[in-house]
């Protein structure tokens, strides 16, 4: 094991040692017509200078245009770019549904399509219809929260269905019985 304070035969300790091979190096790269900075990387030209010299930016530790952007703010560019945005914020609102409004409402209601700006949305039964018409402003504020704002105006909310009473060839008219389903 060598000491590191122990000195070379020329007399010099490791750190002049080292500061002369860095001296030795530069002088060899600005023979060779190459130029040498201070640990610094190359200039950047700015698009705005349109080549003057006088205003120069140097690379950092922070953010760059040359950098990588993020896949998520590419797709969305992308998206923007081709008009896909109310596709895409549709498939969120119908995958995200239980996440967006909770997993009780979720258990009792699902969204069925989406007309424009109305989400129809069919409860389980007539009581958590009526239910969730009083809890229709709190579910639109979730909605516009992940998918945006506008993209949701309006909520259709409808019950069950009832069964048809048309069985067979022949039947009956009228409505059926009269009763609630649900």
């Amino acid at each position: 094991m060598t000491d590191p304070d122990a000195t070379s035969p020329q007399g010099l300790s490791g750190y002049d040692l080292a500061r002369q091979a860095l001296e030795e190096a530069r002088a060899a790269a600005r023979a060779q017509g190459k130029s040498v900075g201070m640990g610094r990387s190359a200039p950047i030209r700015s698009k705005r200078s349109g080549g003057d010299r006088s205003r120069r930016r140097w690379s950092g530790a922070g953010p760059d245009a040359r950098d990588p952007q993020p896949f998520g703010l590419m797709i969305g560019k992308v998206a923007k770019k081709h008009g896909w945005e109310p596709r895409i914020s549709e498939g969120t609102l119908f995958g995200m549904w239980p996440s967006i409004v909770g997993e009780d409402i979720a258990a009792h209601a699902e969204p069925t399509r989406l007309e424009g700006t109305v989400l129809h949305v069919s409860a389980s039964s007539t009581a958590w219809a009526t239910q969730l018409r009083y809890l229709q402003g709190q579910m639109l504020a979730k909605i516009a929260k992940v998918i945006g704002h506008g993209m949701v105006t309006s909520l259709r909310i409808t019950g069950p269905k009832a069964p048809s009473w048309r069985h067979g060839k022949y039947h009956v008219s009228g409505r059926g019985p009269r009763d609630t389903y649900g």
